[in-house]
């Protein structure tokens, strides 16, 4: 399944790149490659979308076999468990935890988003997801993996309450949530100014405790994982129900 999921989005990965446009390109085989190496490497996540970007990203300035090495770094050491995968519990959590940090670092924003109904994670979880390289500038993703690996997971939060205090007046100009949605969308393409950008990250945004991450994750963690459950039992019960009017009307065309 992993295998035909990866051809899938191949060419989807980093479509104007020219390392990546068409099956011809040079870097399609050697992403092809790693993504299978890894979904063998880890088989309890497989291959997640998202990944594949992970991956083309960091064939740009590795080896093949270095990538495949970054990959799982990040993946298997920087980001937390139950990242990636079927559920994907731990990054849901981080959406949360995003929305915690936005109402208490991002009041005015906050609040904007509360008036007009806004789920922020529509367009947060790729950049998590992702690691900022989806609609990004490069240079702008460079900054922010240059600090994601060096210092951690905590820079992804920092840089996404960073992206949002950079273009606080624009967002507050939106003035409903179609015209929200528009704007956010492209968001991330609108940052150029990277030495500003890290500004806010790593000063205005100050303080910023990993101690509050880890406490806003350990909350939020456990009410993930119930809703999956109730989720998945709701699915259960679903299933039964169709079964068993399968059965009847199977039991009822055998009585004609």
């Amino acid at each position: 399944m992993s295998s035909f999921v990866i051809e899938l989005d191949l060419l989807r990965t980093l479509p104007n790149n020219k390392h990546y446009e068409s099956l011809n390109s040079d870097g399609i085989p050697k992403l092809r490659r790693v993504l299978l190496a890894y979904s063998r490497h880890n088989p309890c996540v497989g291959y997640c979308q998202g990944m594949n970007r992970l991956a083309a990203w960091a064939m740009l300035f590795l080896p093949e076999e270095e990538a495949f090495w970054c990959l799982v770094g990040i993946m298997d050491y920087i980001m937390p468990p139950d990242y990636f995968g079927k559920t994907m519990m731990a990054a849901q959590a981080d959406q949360r935890v995003v929305k915690d940090l936005i109402a208490e670092k991002l009041p005015r924003i906050n609040a904007h988003f509360e008036k007009n109904e806004l789920d922020i994670s529509l367009f947060t979880f790729n950049w998590f997801l992702t690691l900022f390289v989806d609609n990004v500038p490069p240079e702008t993703t460079l900054r922010i993996w240059d600090s994601f690996l060096l210092e951690g997971n905590k820079v992804l939060f920092r840089f996404c309450l960073a992206f949002l205090k950079f273009k606080e007046e624009d967002i507050l100009k939106q003035r409903d949530m179609i015209s929200l949605n528009n704007y956010l969308r492209t968001l991330g393409e609108k940052i150029f100014d990277v030495g500003r950008l890290s500004q806010i990250a790593f000063t205005e945004l100050n303080p910023f405790p990993m101690k509050f991450v880890k406490q806003r994750r350990a909350f939020h963690l456990p009410q993930v994982q119930l809703e999956l459950e109730e989720l998945d039992a709701l699915r259960g019960e679903i299933r039964e129900k169709k079964d068993q009017t399968d059965l009847m009307e199977f039991s009822s065309d055998d009585d004609l």
